[in-house]
């Protein structure tokens, strides 16, 4: 995975180096594009995405009436809305989609395909009673919603899986009704739009339990269709394994290292920072904490190793949540990304510039298509 496509002297090195393990609470300017509200209300349970130019947010959920946008809010608890906060602006926009959107609004899996958004399964009011098994995409170009009219058994109706997009196959792994937990395995061809329930060649005895601790993983073989238990490796620093009690927390995968951020262990909420290698399986505790503990937050990777959190619980006894978003690089970025960001701060109305100018400015098509 190459991150860095320009060569940096030491001294370069040393000043993008400094970027790392840093959170940055990003500030933002009203877009201009929206006369009404341009932040989106603090909440939790959602889902966020990230490409190069964009974090998009979906759903989520706050109890508190005024916090939730009040009688503005006819979805109330939920969001039933999509965000984008535009990197190189610096600014949020509620997205005005057509179609039908999902009603199931809280801890749904979501991933980017190209220019779609897929948002799969979820709960809505009440939680655990109103789960969904279908597949919506968003086109965020077109900003269109459909639904993905699938062929085949689908997965039961859950929330809280796993999903991600391999060789045009989408995975969902495990999930909760509510009451029960699963460790099924499901497959949806993209092209035929067929579900295909996976049934691994392992015995019982030897598929994944329902779990909260990360001292053993599995990992699942495309191409022999078992389940492989791996033992994972201590931090060597603290002697330890990095035993998963904090949960309600996202991972992220970059690469061959998969990050994990806050979480709740039961008795308080968590601000640290972890990663695993998937090569080594060596857990290694990270320098940063997280500004505001959180949980029930989100978290995204963008193609150049920079990851966004947005919202989440604060705050146990009052039951708050933050609309804070913040940014931290997981790799040292390239040349091109840190001077692309001071380009950014330099001429903030970069954006406002035509095509054919900023072009003219030497600015490249692929650079162009970040601020528009």
């Amino acid at each position: 995975c190459q991150l860095s496509p320009l060569e940096m002297s030491s001294a370069e090195q040393n000043s993008t180096s400094s970027l790392l393990n840093k959170f940055e609470k990003l500030s933002w300017r009203p877009s201009i594009r929206d006369s009404g509200q341009f932040v989106p209300p603090a909440r939790s349970g959602h889902r966020c995405v990230a490409d190069n130019t964009n974090l998009y947010v979906f759903g989520g959920y706050n109890p508190d009436f005024e916090e939730a946008g009040g009688s503005e809010n006819e979805d109330y608890p939920l969001f039933r809305e999509l965000w984008r906060f535009h990197f190189a602006t610096g600014t949020w926009q509620q997205v005005r989609t057509e179609g039908y959107m999902p009603t199931e609004l809280a801890s749904m899996s979501a991933v980017m395909h190209g220019n779609n958004l897929l948002v799969f399964g979820g709960t809505g009011i009440p939680f655990g009673e109103n789960n969904g098994n279908d597949v919506h995409v968003c086109n965020v170009h077109y900003k269109r919603w459909n639904l993905l009219n699938c062929r085949g058994k689908k997965p039961n109706k859950i929330y809280g899986q796993a999903m991600i997009i391999v060789n045009g196959y989408l995975y969902v792994f495990g999930g909760t009704t509510g009451y029960l937990y699963s460790t099924d395995l499901h497959r949806l061809d993209l092209s035929t739009r067929e579900w295909t329930h996976l049934k691994p060649n392992n015995t019982p005895s030897d598929l994944p339990e329902e779990r909260l601790k990360l001292s053993n993983i599995h990992a699942y073989n495309l191409e022999t269709n078992y389940w492989e238990e791996i033992a994972t490796k201590p931090h060597d620093k603290i002697g330890i394994h990095y035993c998963l009690v904090s949960y309600c927390s996202p991972m992220s995968q970059l690469c061959s290292e998969v990050f994990i951020c806050g979480g709740y262990n039961g008795e308080m909420i968590l601000s640290d920072l972890w990663k695993i290698n998937l090569q080594t399986f060596e857990w290694t505790k990270l320098p940063a904490l997280m500004p505001e503990p959180a949980y029930f937050h989100c978290a995204a990777v963008t193609p150049a190793g920079c990851m966004y959190i947005h919202g989440g619980v604060i705050n146990m006894s009052g039951n708050r949540r933050t609309s804070s978003l913040y940014k931290l690089w997981l790799v040292v970025p390239s040349l091109l990304e840190v001077t692309w960001e001071k380009l950014l701060k330099t001429f903030p109305h970069l954006a406002q510039l035509s095509t054919l100018q900023l072009l003219s400015l030497g600015l490249t098509h692929t650079l162009i298509q970040r601020l528009k």
